[in-house]
């Protein structure tokens, strides 16, 4: 392996990386999928035979208005392959195309707007032809209370504009997720447009805390299991699921009844992107995924702890996010700062007896899970002055000076190299 031909996703395009000679790199990648030969003919065909429900355009009859939910900007879902086929087939069916909304479902993060819109949606005729609005987690009047799970208590509230559609379908992007297990489907409804009590609740540190809330692990993840009996509580839900490879171009794309279209997709998924490892390394090196996941130091955390079952205790985690749009929220940022102020022990004492999680605390709580195993050291070029200190680890201008430096404090020439960051789930099989 040349070292011209090393480079991980960074921003819009890729950071070569130069290794010091003593290393000794293993690339790690997801299995190489096929890619989708006629991306429009796969997307027709999974609408005309989906997973579990008749096809979309069954679906759609006697329908007097339908909510098509969208991932926000960190997500990069081909909403331009699919929205528009979706909306003509549910007009040819007789839905009136003033009676269909797209609903970009944010959570908690901020709307996206103008231009970020644009390219988000991708396609000019949908922004011109149907109602493209953005969920707001905190508008209480836009939601609609449809009471607590009966396992763990959880209020349940959910977007009016996505409740009262006669035809709901959720759309997304199925990959690992550090929390969840994996995105999509359910997800795109409980947090995407769900109100900031449910969200905060799900935050909370006894769902963050629980070991079976990991990256690619639905069994027993109490975050899933409330997604889904969130999902039958809404009742009739469907949804259109996508899965890309590195080079983001379409290799699946399932559409049916949410559960079990998102379950598809996942079976199609998991044993490509899990890679199994014989040995653990002290130095690895990953990204944020690249843009748009690593437009702010909020989402490169995901990219810290989708590696750690790698890593070696006491082992660095080196890690390049562009952080092209800064740091994050303001709420994340206050976090960050109890974070420095108090400690990990500390601030991890704060969270402990909280039955909702204040905003976005859950993402440095998240950051614990590194810093507890090893060191984080961080390349960007986005953050500056306190930001900087903010993050709460290293910060390194020099990726090879710090591989060099991980490798004479452990004596270990091996580096792991995770190009992909958080879309790739290293597994340490033994």
């Amino acid at each position: 392996m040349t070292e011209e031909s090393i480079a991980i996703s960074y921003g819009r395009g890729h950071l070569p990386l130069t290794l010091p000679e003593k290393a000794k790199a293993t690339l790690i990648r997801k299995r190489a999928l096929p890619k989708l030969p006629d991306s429009k003919a796969a997307i027709a065909a999974a609408l005309s035979a989906p997973v579990a429900s008749p096809p979309l355009t069954e679906l759609a009859k006697n329908r007097a208005s339908a909510c098509i939910l969208i991932c926000d900007i960190t997500r990069p879902v081909p909403n331009r392959l699919f929205l528009r086929p979706m909306i003509e087939t549910m007009v040819a069916a007789g839905i009136p195309i003033g009676a269909i909304s797209v609903l970009v479902a944010t959570g908690l993060h901020r709307p996206n707007l103008a231009d970020e819109l644009s390219e988000l949606v991708g396609d000019p005729w949908v922004l011109e032809n149907v109602r493209v609005e953005n969920h707001y987690a905190r508008d209480e009047a836009a939601h609609v209370d449809l009471g607590f799970t009966k396992t763990r208590h959880t209020p349940v509230k959910l977007d009016r504009l996505f409740v009262e559609a006669d035809l709901r379908i959720a759309t997304g992007l199925v990959e690992p997720h550090f929390m969840a297990g994996w995105s999509g489907g359910r997800k795109v409804i409980a947090p995407g447009v769900a109100h900031h009590e449910t969200i905060r609740t799900f935050h909370s540190a006894r769902f963050m805390e629980n070991p079976l809330a990991v990256q690619c692990n639905l069994i027993g993840n109490p975050l899933h299991e409330e997604q889904l009996e969130i999902v039958r509580m809404l009742g009739e839900v469907y949804a259109l699921n996508t899965v890309l490879d590195e080079d983001r171009d379409l290799v699946c794309v399932t559409f049916g009844e949410i559960i079990a279209s998102h379950q598809a997709a996942v079976d199609f998924v998991s044993a490509a992107t899990q890679v199994p490892l014989a040995r653990k390394y002290s130095t690895v090196v990953t990204s944020s995924a690249g843009y748009p996941l690593d437009k702010t130091y909020y989402q490169t955390i995901k990219g810290m702890v989708t590696p750690l079952d790698i890593l070696k205790p006491g082992g660095t985690l080196i890690i390049a996010s562009e952080c092209s749009e800064g740091f994050g929220s303001p709420e994340f940022r206050k976090a960050q700062a109890r974070l420095v102020e108090l400690g990990p022990e500390r601030f991890l004492a704060t969270l402990t007896a909280k039955s909702l999680a204040e905003v976005d605390e859950w993402q440095t709580e998240m950051q614990l899970k590194p810093m507890r195993l090893g060191k984080v050291e961080l390349y960007t070029t986005g953050l500056a002055g306190e930001d900087r200190t903010l993050t709460g680890v290293a910060m390194i201008d020099d990726i090879k000076a710090a591989i060099d430096r991980s490798i004479a404090a452990s004596g270990d020439p091996n580096v792991a190299i995770i190009p992909e960051g958080p879309y790739v789930v290293p597994r340490y099989a033994a």
